[in-house]
């Protein structure tokens, strides 16, 4: 038997409901705040994840599936949306008619880390992005829809967590201090953290081994490095996020995972994941655009991990599987004949129809229907045929009327809209 790869998943019927109902509201708050659906590829270029995300980093390094094409162009099934939405803002100019634009996309991604709950090899996320705009409100604002959303969703014990990266004036001067003080600890620090350092200093502090978090416990906080203008871009974020009574932590380790991210930077966090306690993150990337060929333009966005959001919000607990509105039972081969054309012009009604062709019995088919759930059952053998009728059962307190054939599809409409 085949088997899924590593680090895959199915989302089988049963939890696929959970994440129609969580794609539905994310897009219909979106919608409220002005966003735009987008849709991009699920490969680009080698090319734009090395220059957007960082070639140091551990996704371009490590995570990324790249292969040759028959060409032997290097492309990439995209790790993270961010670079791709960049991409096709600049490609398409969309820029040129609204300078500010704002957009959301939902879908999979791809990194091969190790898998584990709530990580998979083909994960999905849920996107926003913002491109004009470089006032703090804004971030405030994506960080308040953000909340938002994960309150709709049943999410518990959130916390959202907050930083400053500073800006290319004021960061240099910190990552000088940072590996001054990590030269010093270099004996404690893992052999990816050792290589870090000279490459991107700012990864130190979001290693994840025990031995490098102690070590750099007491290195130097970007917060003291801010230069004046963002000192006051981070104060005016967190005096608008006090304003819409969004309360946070700041919290100086939090510099994310990716080379592209300037000022503001934050994380949503919740207790129900354990170690694994992020559910969405994201920041400022002002210079993104004009790296990678735009006008210069501020931008900041988020991203939410699909797949561990399904696995915290509390909605995951209820029976979100639609049973059907009728069940239809057919006895014989030409009831079978008449009742397929019913099933049909019931579905395309609108109403949901199941019918059993197997050719069972009536005791056998009342025993589906009931494991199905299903509201009504239209029952059809040689009498009713005989009189033209057909019986309507209640499977909810077994009451059972008959009505004429040739009245099916709006009978059963105006019952169901009586209920």
């Amino acid at each position: 038997m085949i088997q899924l790869i590593r680090g895959f998943k199915d989302v089988l019927p049963g939890e696929v409901e959970l994440w129609q109902m969580v794609e539905k509201t994310a897009a219909g708050l979106f919608d409220g705040f002005g966003f735009k659906e987008i849709r991009v590829p699920l490969m680009e270029r080698t090319e734009l994840f090395a220059r957007s995300i960082g070639e140091g980093t551990d996704i371009v390094e490590k995570e990324m599936y790249t292969f040759a094409d028959r060409k032997g162009e290097m492309i990439t099934l995209r790790p993270e949306a961010t670079a791709s939405v960049v991409r096709a803002y600049i490609q398409h100019k969309l820029y040129a008619a609204e300078p500010v634009r704002k957009f959301y996309t939902i879908g999979p991604m791809f990194r091969r880390e190790r898998p584990q709950k709530g990580r998979y090899r083909q994960f999905y996320q849920i996107n926003a992005e913002v491109f004009g705009v470089a006032a703090p409100a804004m971030d405030a604002q994506l960080i308040y829809m953000l909340v938002t959303l994960l309150k709709a969703l049943s999410v518990p014990d959130i916390h959202v967590h907050l930083n400053s990266l500073g800006c290319p004036d004021c960061r240099p001067g910190y990552k000088a201090a940072l590996e001054a003080y990590a030269e010093k600890a270099m004996a404690a620090l893992c052999e990816d953290c050792r290589r870090r350092k000279s490459q991107n200093a700012l990864r130190l502090l979001d290693c994840k081994v025990p031995g490098c978090r102690d070590a750099m416990a007491d290195a130097p906080s970007l917060q003291d490095y801010l230069c004046n203008e963002c000192k006051l871009h981070f104060s005016e974020v967190k005096a608008h996020l006090q304003q819409v009574g969004i309360s946070y932590l700041i919290d100086k380790r939090l510099v994310r995972g990716l080379d592209y991210y300037t000022r503001t930077t934050f994380e949503i966090q919740t207790g129900a994941l354990g170690a694994q306690n992020a559910v969405a993150g994201g920041g400022r990337y002002d210079g993104l655009v004009a790296a990678l060929g735009g006008p210069d333009t501020p931008a900041i966005g988020f991203a939410i991990g699909f797949d561990r959001l399904t696995e915290t919000t509390a909605l995951r607990n209820q029976a979100l599987e639609t049973p059907p509105d009728v069940f239809i039972v057919a006895l014989g081969d030409e009831c079978r004949q008449r009742a397929f054309l019913w099933s049909c012009e019931l579905s395309r009604s609108g109403i949901r129809t199941e019918m059993d062709f197997s050719g069972r019995s009536l005791k056998a088919l009342m025993k589906r229907a009931n494991r199905l759930q299903s509201r009504y059952v239209l029952i059809f053998g040689e009498s009713e045929l005989e009189n033209k009728m057909v019986l309507l059962r209640d499977m909810s307190n077994s009451e059972q009327f008959e009505i004429r054939m040739d009245g099916i599809v709006a009978e059963v409409s105006r019952k169901l809209q009586r209920d």
